[in-house]
């Protein structure tokens, strides 16, 4: 075992793909500049060199759509979105070229594309810069959607996106990019597709979304003696591990769904439809989500963390399902 940051983590993924397959290159704003903006490009331009990794004017649209004509031929472009607000100049090549090509074309083209978009909110950085769009994409078919939550994610979802033929959106949480796990040495992947069950418990299942996992894991620890409490990270919204999670809701008979997106329209209501679909008769309370608040993430640090959920917030969302 090791140490290893996130951003390590999301670094390693990027070189290990291009040692082994040689049509994966980077693209993206500032890429090519000291590692990128945040450091996630380090040391390829060194092994790789400009061919492979390709810093760009501020124009998502134009980069985007370079990498769907580099997916036709072939090749596996990596895309940075330095913020996810960003992603919405691409929603074009996106969303109507990416998703739509290998159906449109009778599966004569694959779109072996990988878009990494940084989301997160609690660095301060107000409405413009902080937004969770996940279930924007989560809604286009064609788009595969991941969160890595842990270092180990980081990598392992990575470079299974890198791998997969067709698009993958891969949202990392910035709050993460410096903080450090223990992992294996060497090379793994995360499947997409897999939840993981990061805590056993038998009262409540908690399904956490990105860096609400960590915030429902010591909410859940809180709670300990008082509520049993298992705690699921899908680490893919899409495809969606709906087996873990029915699985659970089986055990404990109680959901609660945690994002910090807002809850109007969230994942979260994905998540409870199909719960309702399969579990209908297991469950001995009503779902529920917790979500953002229904306004744009305001600057003041306190008033940003007010309008996520917290630990707190979470504890008691959970003593209100149970109780």
């Amino acid at each position: 075992m090791r140490k290893l940051t996130y951003a390590d983590a999301i670094c390693e993924a990027q070189l290990e793909e291009m040692a082994v397959n040689e049509g994966v290159f980077v693209v993206g704003e500032d890429v090519d500049i000291a590692g990128g903006v945040y450091k996630l490009t380090r040391g390829i331009m060194e092994r790789f060199g400009p061919k492979r990794l390709i810093g760009t004017p501020v124009s998502e649209e134009a980069f985007c759509g370079l990498a769907v004509g580099a997916a036709m031929t072939g090749l596996r472009p990596v895309v940075e979105i330095m913020y996810m607000d960003f992603i919405l100049m691409a929603m074009d090549p996106l969303v109507n070229q990416m998703a739509k090509i290998p159906f449109m074309s009778g599966g004569q083209f694959s779109m072996p594309v990988t878009i990494r978009a940084q989301a997160g909110v609690g660095t301060v950085e107000a409405a413009q810069h902080s937004q969770s769009f996940e279930a924007w994409f989560a809604h286009t078919p064609g788009l595969k959607v991941c969160m890595p939550a842990t270092v180990y994610d980081a990598k392992g979802l990575l470079k299974s996106a890198i791998r997969d033929d067709g698009p993958v959106l891969v949202i990392e949480n910035r709050v993460l990019f410096y903080e450090e796990e223990e992992v294996p040495d060497g090379e793994w992947t995360v499947p997409l597709g897999k939840a993981e069950v990061a805590r056993v418990g038998t009262d409540v299942t908690v399904v956490s979304l990105g860096y609400t996992r960590r915030k429902a894991l010591a909410a859940a620890a809180k709670l300990d003696g008082e509520i049993s409490v298992e705690v699921i990270d899908p680490r893919s919204l899409v495809p969606l591990d709906m087996a873990t999670i029915a699985a659970s809701i089986r055990k404990t008979g109680r959901l609660l769904v945690v994002h910090e997106a807002p809850t109007r329209n969230g994942f979260g209501a994905e998540i409870v439809r199909h719960v309702i679909d399969e579990c209908f008769d297991y469950l001995d309370s009503p779902p529920r989500v917790l979500g953002g608040a229904d306004l744009p993430i305001p600057f003041s640090p306190s008033l940003e963390k007010a309008c996520i959920p917290q630990e707190t917030t979470i504890a008691n969302a959970i003593r209100e399902v149970c109780h």
